[in-house]
């Protein structure tokens, strides 16, 4: 049982470890590993080559200084002048520097190697070989660089340095670079791991809550850090996204629940009207006409519910955002004007319009003649007989691009109802006499959201005063 564990315990780790292996958090991390790996690289071999790389190229000049003088003492005092300095020379202890002067035969005739070496130089006379082999200074196993040419006379002559001091240099700082890539490379895997962890994590909270989501459970949110980071901003976005889903979908149950609660008595008052007149048979054709234009109006009534529902669900669905063209809101106030304001002098209130401006924003006109008839609709149906209605188009300001603005004289809205009554189907108690189905400002709302509008309801000291705001960007 305790192997069975073991065993699932075991498959874990390693599912969890591949899933963070394939995470993107993981692999940027290994891409920057790779870059910082090479940089770290990069400056170690340039420390080499500024250090070790440095003194060779000292010892080889210096080197090459001696040869040139020993040159000279062999063209001014032959043979025996030379082997006497090279003698001098080898005789001096604790001497990094290595002589040797042979005859063409091989004969050693001065120096501290106890014999040629067997490797070969190159083009240019330098070889590198072991002179531990051969007995080399202070008997100790090192290395020589050196350089070989012949005399006059076939003699040869060997003059070089012992590396052995640069080859620990060498030997060291390859070990410390083996060193410090490997520290490097394990802390940036690390530091891999962590940050892929932590992704993983953050974004399993949203895979979780995604997974809520998905079940039914519409209220649950994607958790947020606190650090202001991406993750963060994702999780504002996606939390802000869900809102508006919840309240879209609230909305359409509400929707549904009122259209079956608020249709079904039309509906039954259409059919009723056509039983009765199927019932009382008569050959009087104007009781017919009568109920005919009746069910005419009543259908009527309908259809105006479901196109301003339709019209609403367009707007909010953002499909006529595609269809924006330069709007001049002056032409689309002073039409909704022309149109409503026979309405108004029929019912004895007074209508005033004041155009501040021709501002031009990029929209539906079709929708924003709409909105401005629907709140000229509004104000006169509940604005009393002789009372005063204003419709006001103002110029861009600080903070907005135009501003439209309808006031009326009538009963207002307490503002705790204010957020309410933009909801589809919600009337007040005392507007269910008057006509309407509860629509006009859902879509005005749709259509300002559509916009980037701001709509505020404000009280006008007596009356309702409606605003609508276009935001600075809206402007054309």
């Amino acid at each position: 049982m305790r192997t069975e564990a073991h065993s699932a315990g075991l498959h874990g780790f390693v599912a969890a470890g591949l899933r963070l292996v394939r995470t993107t958090a993981f692999r940027l991390a290994l891409l920057y590993l790779a870059m910082f790996v090479l940089s770290v690289g990069l400056i170690l071999g340039v420390v080499y080559r500024t250090t070790a790389g440095f003194l060779e190229q000292e010892i080889g000049e210096t080197i090459a200084l001696e040869v040139a003088g020993l040159q000279d003492h062999y063209r001014n005092y032959g043979l025996p002048g030379l082997v006497d300095v090279v003698r001098t020379r080898s005789a001096v202890a604790n001497n990094n520097s290595i002589y040797l002067l042979t005859t063409a035969a091989g004969v050693i005739l001065a120096g501290n190697l106890s014999g040629w070496p067997a490797a070969v130089p190159n083009a240019s006379g330098w070889t590198h070989f072991k002179v531990a082999d051969y007995g080399g200074v202070n008997d100790r196993p090192s290395t020589a660089q050196a350089v070989t040419f012949t005399l006059p006379g076939q003699f040869r002559l060997l003059v070089g340095r012992d590396m052995s001091e640069i080859d620990q240099l060498r030997t060291r700082m390859f070990r410390s670079l083996g060193w410090i890539l490997g520290a490097t490379a394990l802390l940036g895997l690390g530091g891999g791991l962590l940050m892929s962890r932590g992704a993983m994590r953050r974004i399993e909270a949203i895979n979780r809550t995604t997974r809520q989501i998905m079940s039914g459970d519409l209220t649950d949110r994607v958790p947020r850090f606190g650090g202001g980071d991406e993750m963060d901003r994702l999780a504002g976005n996606l939390n802000a996204m869900l809102d508006r889903i919840e309240r879209l979908m609230t909305g359409m149950k509400q929707v549904t629940d009122s259209v079956a609660h608020d249709l079904r008595t039309p509906l039954t008052r259409l059919r009723s009207r056509i039983e009765l007149a199927l019932l009382h048979e008569t050959e009087d054709p104007e009781v017919y006409r009568s109920v005919l234009q009746d069910t005419i109006v009543e259908a009527d009534r309908l259809l105006a519910t479901f196109t301003a529902l339709l019209s609403i669900a367009e707007a909010e669905s953002g499909a006529k955002r595609q269809d924006f063209v330069p709007v001049d809101l002056a032409e689309v106030v002073e039409l909704a004007a022309d149109l409503y304001e026979p309405v108004a002098d029929e019912r004895g209130q007074r209508l005033s319009v004041d155009i501040r401006g021709k501002p031009v924003v990029h929209g539906n006109g079709q929708l924003l003649a709409q909105v401005v008839s629907n709140l000229l609709d509004n104000a006169i149906k509940y604005t009393p007989d002789g009372g005063n209605i204003t419709l006001v188009l103002d110029g861009p300001a600080p903070g907005r691009a135009a501003c439209i603005e309808v006031a009326d004289s009538g009963p207002g809205i307490p503002p705790d109802m204010r957020d309410k009554v933009l909801q589809r189907f919600v009337r007040l108690d005392t507007a269910r006499a008057s006509p309407g189905n509860g629509l006009g400002l859902s879509l005005v709302d749709a259509v300002a959201t559509l916009h980037g509008a701001k709509l505020e309801l404000s009280d006008n000291e007596p009356g309702l005063k409606v605003s609508l705001l276009f935001p600075p960007e809206a402007r054309r």
